[in-house]
C-alpha cells in the first residue's frame, strides 16, 4: 500500500513557501544565532562564538544541536522488517529491538537517494532521513511498498530532534533521566524521560565521531528539554556549521556533497552497510556487477600543501587531468590544516598518493590521507 503525502504533485507557479520553523527558533533568535534557510527550514548555522569554538566544544566537552529538520517515518505492519530490508541495503532482519542501524537507501541504478537511520522498536521500525530528501525518499520508498503489508507514516512536523555530542555528554544527561546511559551503548536506544518529559527516545548515535545521544521526542516538549539541559552551564549551543567540520573531521559523508545519486556505496566506502547475501533489494544486481568488473573510484580525504581551503566544486587533478571536483572541505578546527574529500581511481585512492586542487587559477597539491582525518574522537 502506498504511504500517505507521496503522492506526486503537478508543478504550479505559486512561490516556494517560507521556510518553517524548528520548536527551538526562538531560542536560537534569542541566543543571537545566524538564522539561515537550509532544507526548507530556518537553521542557526553558528552562534556568536563561532563555529570554530563551538566545534572545540564538542571536541572536548559536550554541544547541542537543533537537527529538527531531520525526517522521520515510522513503518509498521507484519512486513515492515521484509520491506526495509528490500529498499535498505544493511540486515534490518539483524536488527534488535532497541537497536539502530545505519544504511543507504538506492535506486533501480544502485547509486545512493540518500543514507539513513533505522531503528528497531517493539512494533514499529523508524527510518530517519536527511532533511534535503524527506519528500523524495517517502515517493521514493513508497513505489516499492506495494507488495508488503506495511504503512508508512511521515512523522517528521511532529518530531523534535536535539543532539548533544561530547565526551561528557554521558555524564551531563545521566542527572536529568530515568534512563541507565550505561545500558544504552553505540548505537542502540531506549524509551525515558528526560527533564520531567516523559516518552523520549535517547540514541546514542550522533555526526561527529564523539560520545553523545540524539533525543527525538515531541515538538511542544522542545523548549523544557533544550533549557534543562542548558541549565545544567556544561553545555555550548553548536550550529550547523559545527556539525559539518565535525563530520568531516571524522570521514563521515554529507549527501549532496560526498554522496548522492551518481555514486554507489562501494564507490563511496560505503560497502560495509551492502549485505549482498540477505537477498534480493533495490540496486542489488548493479552492486553485484560493479564489484565484479571492478570499483572504478573511491571516495578519498586529502589534504592540502597549503594553508588554503578546498572548497566544494573546486577542480581536481590527478595524473595531470581533471577526475573529480572537491565534495566537501575545510580548515580543520582540530588539526589546523586544510582538509577535503573527493574521487580518485583505484590507483589514487591509497595513503600517500599525490593529487592537485585548482583554486583561484592555480593548482595546489594534495596528499591523499586515511580516514578519519581526527584520530582522537570517543567513538573511534
Amino acid at each position: 500500500m502506498p504511504p500517505p503525502n507521496a503522492l506526486d504533485t503537478p508543478p504550479t507557479d505559486r512561490p516556494d513557501p517560507a521556510p518553517q520553523r524548528t520548536p527551538f527558533h526562538d531560542i536560537h533568535v534569542a541566543l543571537g544565532a545566524k538564522m539561515v534557510p537550509f532544507a526548507s527550514y530556518m537553521m542557526p548555522i553558528q552562534y556568536p562564538a563561532g563555529i570554530s569554538a563551538e566545534h572545540k566544544a564538542v571536541r572536548s566537552a559536550c554541544g547541542l544541536f537543533d537537527v529538527s529538520h531531520m525526517g522521520e517515518f515510522i513503518v509498521r505492519g507484519d512486513d515492515a522488517s521484509k520491506f526495509l530490508n528490500h529498499v535498505t541495503t544493511n540486515d534490518v532482519g539483524a536488527l534488535a529491538v532497541g537497536q539502530v542501524q545505519y544504511s543507504t537507501i538506492l535506486n533501480e541504478r544502485g547509486t545512493i537517494e540518500d543514507d539513513c537511520l533505522v531503528y528497531r522498536s517493539d512494533d514499529y521500525y523508524m527510518l530517519v532521513v536527511n532533511a534535503s530528501n524527506r519528500a523524495k525518499d517517502l515517493a521514493h520508498i513508497g513505489k516499492y511498498s506495494e507488495p508488503f503489508e506495511c504503512v508508512i507514516e511521515d512523522v517528521s512536523d511532529a518530531t523534535a530532534l536535539l543532539a548533544l555530542q561530547g565526551p561528557r555528554a554521558a555524564e551531563i544527561l545521566a542527572p536529568l533521566t530515568d534512563a541507565d546511559l550505561s545500558k544504552i551503548k553505540y548505537y542502540y536506544f531506549g524509551k525515558c524521560s528526560v527533564g520531567g518529559v516523559k516518552h523520549v527516545t535517547i540514541s546514542r548515535t550522533g555526526y561527529t565521531g564523539e560520545d553523545g545521544f540524539e533525543l527525538y521526542f515531541r515538538n511542544e516538549h522542545g523548549p523544557a528539554i533544550w533549557d534543562a539541559l542548558m541549565a545544567t552551564g556544561a553545555v555550548t549551543p553548536a550550529g550547523l556549521g559545527a556539525r559539518d567540520t565535525l563530520r568531516l573531521e571524522m570521514g563521515m559523508a554529507l549527501y549532496g556533497n560526498d554522496i548522492d545519486d551518481t555514486v554507489t556505496p562501494l564507490e563511496a566506502n560505503l560497502g560495509w552497510l551492502v549485505k549482498m547475501k540477505k537477498g534480493d533489494f533495490v540496486g542489488c544486481d548493479v552492486l553485484a556487477r560493479q564489484k565484479a568488473a571492478g570499483i572504478p573510484r573511491k571516495l578519498v580525504g586529502f589534504t592540502l600543501a597549503e594553508r588554503v581551503v578546498a572548497r566544494h566544486g573546486y577542480p581536481v587533478y590527478y595524473g595531470g587531468q581533471q577526475v573529480d571536483v572537491v565534495r566537501s572541505g575545510t580548515m580543520s578546527p582540530s588539526l589546523n590544516v586544510p582538509i577535503a574529500t573527493t574521487y580518485l581511481p583505484p590507483d589514487g585512492a591509497v595513503e600517500g598518493a599525490k593529487l592537485e586542487v585548482e583554486i583561484r587559477g592555480r593548482r595546489v597539491e594534495g596528499t591523499v590521507q586515511k580516514l578519519p582525518f581526527y584520530k582522537s574522537a570517543t567513538h573511534l
